[in-house]
């Protein structure tokens, strides 16, 4: 082969394989809210220990703790499930 054949050849290589991402601006946002939930949740979570390990702290069951930490955790997942099953190109029909 010439070598004009050959730069044409890595130019059309080069011009149809485009990068392309998998979500799109909308899931991605809807991504990050998810994970600032989730991070939210994980630091109501912490705390609530006690220095000394012979004193028992009863703070560890509060109501911030038991059901509300938890609670934005799977919240937050929830968003990211919604956010990767998001399909952003599809248009409302109006009836």
């Amino acid at each position: 082969m010439s070598k004009k054949q050959m730069t044409g050849k890595k130019n059309r290589v080069t011009h149809s394989a485009h990068k392309t991402f998998i979500f799109e601006r909308k899931n991605y946002i809807f991504m990050f809210i998810g994970l600032g939930v989730i991070l939210l949740g994980f630091i109501l979570m912490s705390g609530g220990g006690s220095d000394d390990p012979q004193v028992f702290n009863p703070e560890i069951f509060s109501f911030r703790r038991i059901r509300l930490a938890p609670t934005l955790v799977l919240i937050g997942f929830a968003i990211e499930v919604y956010a990767i099953l998001l399909n952003p190109n599809t248009d409302k029909k109006e009836s």
